[in-house]
């Protein structure tokens, strides 16, 4: 037995026999933590050790919120003077215990529940132990992340932990509290986590930073999100087809097209969406909101492609070109449009009968003719009619209104059409061509006529 003079007392004013049993846990705990390491593979441990970092960080953050601790309680050790001649000293030890009372406290507080302690003998000696050690404290804690074990249960929904304080945590969800609190904005959040992350917002502090580009970010998971595309990597794969997206709300979204799931109800008209940004997209229909400007004009769009494609107008900018002809477009769909001309595709297909369009709002338009729907009425007389177009041409019967201008003489016209023809007056343009012999025309109806010269319907002129 050492003498009096070169041994240390360890005294603790709430609870002296404590301390020896902290030193022995974080050894076990130590001990434990390398074994495991050795036996599972590394991807899976570093995994699982993410998570529980990520929870232990959540508990400091509560531990950082709650009051300094009553005069007494302050946990210190006191070094006797040696045969060195060390002088006597006080020193705090409350941060060289920081780590273990974390991870004590994670679960259970084992000093103060004496009914997972067993004394074994009656003389004083600290010779106790945990009868629930698998149970609680970080080796529990491992233990339950090793059997994928997750005793903590939610009283309000079905969700399950591995440690109680993850518990905790979720159950602001459904209690709303929040008592981190940012000190520059009036917002609070449940997480000390999302409270750091939000703070960088106020800073402006990115710290993560793209190696493949000039671009940072305030969280870590954001430029692991980012760097697919520099990568190209998908690594969520739908398993109802072969499509796969670089994020997991990406694939959720993705796999209610496949469930037929639209959550997102439209107060004003009886469409659901898939996405709440279509809803909102949706009810800018009924709002008349308009918030995308053109700082060119005075025109507004309520949707920001819309005003994308209208900005091409005023720089000219046609970067989708035909490469049948030597037309161009603005955007890729009117290109996919015009190559039907060329292809003679017409995908549209009537049910009522055998004609077919180029484009799905001609043949909406032509299903008006089936059914008789005429929505727009002339409010000059009492015609009405299937298409706004018609309308539109119709009305400048009565305003007398002659828009097209042609640029070869002084004449105008009320319809574009008739531009047209008119213009191959000055060109000499005949583009309708008889089969039976070598005569062309200007117009169509020129055309037929002469046709009943060959089918003996008329006399030739």
């Amino acid at each position: 037995m050492n003498s009096p003079d070169s041994a240390r007392a360890v005294s603790i004013k709430q609870e002296p026999e404590d301390q020896p049993h902290l030193d022995i846990l974080h050894m076990v705990v130590c001990k434990e933590e390398d074994s495991i390491k050795q036996e599972r593979s590394p991807s899976l441990l570093q995994e699982e050790l993410k998570e529980e970092q990520e929870e232990l960080k959540e508990e400091q953050g509560e531990l950082l919120q709650r009051p300094e601790p009553p005069d007494g309680s302050m946990l210190t050790l006191h070094a006797v003077k040696g045969e060195e001649g060390n002088v006597d000293k006080e020193e705090d030890i409350s941060s060289h215990c920081s780590e273990v009372e974390v991870e004590l406290e994670s679960d259970t507080d084992v000093t103060e529940d004496s009914d997972d302690w067993e004394e074994t003998s009656e003389d004083g000696d600290d010779q106790r132990r945990d009868k629930s050690f698998s149970e609680s404290g970080p080796l529990g804690t491992r233990q339950r992340i090793d059997t994928r074990e997750k005793p903590f249960h939610c009283k309000h929904c079905k969700k399950s932990f591995t440690r109680s304080a993850s518990l905790k945590t979720h159950q602001r969800v459904h209690s709303g509290e929040k008592p981190f609190q940012c000190e520059h904005c009036d917002k609070s959040f449940s997480q000390s986590s999302d409270l750091k992350r939000h703070q960088l917002g106020h800073t402006g502090e990115k710290p993560f930073q793209c190696k493949h580009c000039d671009k940072s970010f305030t969280r870590s998971s954001s430029l692991k999100t980012h760097q697919r595309v520099h990568t190209g990597q998908k690594p969520f794969q739908c398993k109802h087809c072969d499509k796969s997206f670089t994020r997991s709300n990406y694939l959720k979204t993705h796999q209610c097209i496949h469930n037929g799931e639209k959550h997102f109800q439209c107060e004003h008209c009886d469409k659901s969406f898939i996405q709440s940004s279509e809803l909102k997209r949706h009810q800018r229909v009924h709002t008349g909101e308009k918030p995308f400007h053109c700082e060119h004009c005075d025109k507004s769009f309520n949707q920001s492609s819309d005003l994308k494609r209208h900005q091409l107008g005023h720089t000219g900018e046609k970067p989708f070109q035909c490469k049948h002809c030597d037309k161009s477009f603005t955007h890729s769909s009117s290109l996919k449009t015009h190559q039907r001309v060329h292809t003679g595709q017409k995908p549209f297909q009537c049910k009522h009968c055998d004609k077919s369009f180029t484009r799905s709002n001609y043949l909406k338009t032509h299903q008006c003719i089936h059914n008789g729907e005429k929505h727009f009425q002339c409010e000059h007389c009492d015609k009405s009619f299937s298409d706004s177009r018609n309308l539109k041409r119709h009305q400048r019967v009565h305003t007398g209104e002659k828009p097209f201008q042609c640029k070869h003489c002084d004449k105008s016209f009320s319809d574009s059409c008739n531009l047209n023809i008119h213009l191959r007056i000055h060109t000499g343009e005949k583009p309708f061509h008889c089969e039976h012999c070598d005569k062309s025309f200007s117009r169509s109806s020129d055309l037929k006529r002469h046709q009943r010269v060959h089918t003996g319907d008329v006399d030739a002129d």
